[in-house]
């Protein structure tokens, strides 16, 4: 069995300073300079979008090692202390649409993060944070069996689970750390149905006014939850240093979940505005988000054709 790590929070708000998921321990590193690997500034590459694909091999792999026991274990040996005050756990309509994503990290521990089923032409895109895919400016450091499952809770997987065929993230995150927002492709369920005609699916928005109410949801590694439960913050974004930032203690196991903007509890639906992407501290009270613009929407774009 895989070694277990510290479900993936990105980094203090600060452009020099990262988390790096070691074993179950959270160890800050800077994010390497462009011209680190050669002496020489990094060729641009013409693509702005970087495709991780996932074999059917992989595929299957993932499904089969994703058991429900596994699923259950991984939240029972992560402990990042009590869930905070701004932390309620979700007792509305239970959001179809959100999910855990599990997936072994790059140093070959089990982990997960949060996504969401987003409206797409193919039916099958799901959006979570890059750093929930792979290690910022360390092209090589890419995760592996991939799977989402929509509606988790408590062991409970009432709409199946989904193996991540494709991850797309920005090039600028892959080499400089720059964009933390992705899109997942997912395969179809094993009765050959596609996720969003199972779940539904979430507006989602580019290019949006930072402002209004916004709902914050995770699947945080606080106790009693543990990662089993949905969790929410809801509060008013405001610009800060470059991206969105909402006041929210929510931490590991909740990076990549979706900030909802004209969220209606009684249907469960609201727009997705952006995913939650790195915190203020150890001991957070703002969570920040990218705000999506063109590059998110060019990695959008690039998973809904695919």
């Amino acid at each position: 069995m895989s070694e277990t790590a510290t479900p993936p929070i990105r980094r203090l708000r600060g452009r020099a300073v990262g988390f790096a998921v070691v074993g179950t321990a959270l160890a800050l590193a800077a994010p390497l300079p462009a011209t680190a690997a050669t002496g020489r500034p990094r060729a641009a590459s013409a693509d702005p979008v970087s495709v991780l694909p996932y074999t059917a091999k992989e595929r299957k792999e993932a499904l089969a090692y994703w058991t429900t026991a596994r699923m259950k274990a991984v939240g029972k040996s992560v402990d990042l202390g009590p869930t905070g005050p701004k932390a309620k756990p979700w007792k509305g309509t239970a959001l179809k649409t959100v999910g855990r994503l599990f997936f072994v990290n790059a140093s070959g521990a089990d982990t997960w993060c949060t996504a969401t089923a987003v409206k797409s032409a193919n039916r099958s895109a799901v959006m979570t944070a890059a750093h929930c895919v792979r290690r910022g400016s360390s092209p090589g450091n890419t995760n592996i069996l991939m799977v989402f499952v929509p509606g988790y809770d408590k062991g409970g997987k009432p709409h199946g689970t989904f193996a991540v065929r494709t991850a797309v993230t920005p090039r600028s995150w892959e080499n400089d750390s720059v964009d933390d927002v992705s899109a997942l492709v997912v395969d179809a369920d094993r009765s050959g149905r596609k996720l969003t005609d199972v779940v539904g699916s979430q507006n989602i928005a580019f290019n949006r006014p930072v402002g209004g109410t916004v709902s914050v949801f995770g699947y945080s590694a606080t106790r009693p939850q543990l990662g089993e439960e949905l969790l929410r913050c809801v509060g008013k974004p405001k610009k800060e240093q470059g991206a969105q930032a909402i006041p929210c203690d929510l931490t590991g196991g909740a990076s990549g979940g979706p900030w909802l903007a004209d969220f209606k509890g009684t249907t469960g639906k609201g727009v997705l505005v952006s995913v939650n992407a790195s915190l203020d501290s150890l001991t957070p009270t703002k969570m920040y988000g990218e705000i999506l613009g063109a590059t998110a929407k060019k990695v959008y774009d690039r998973a809904q054709r695919g």
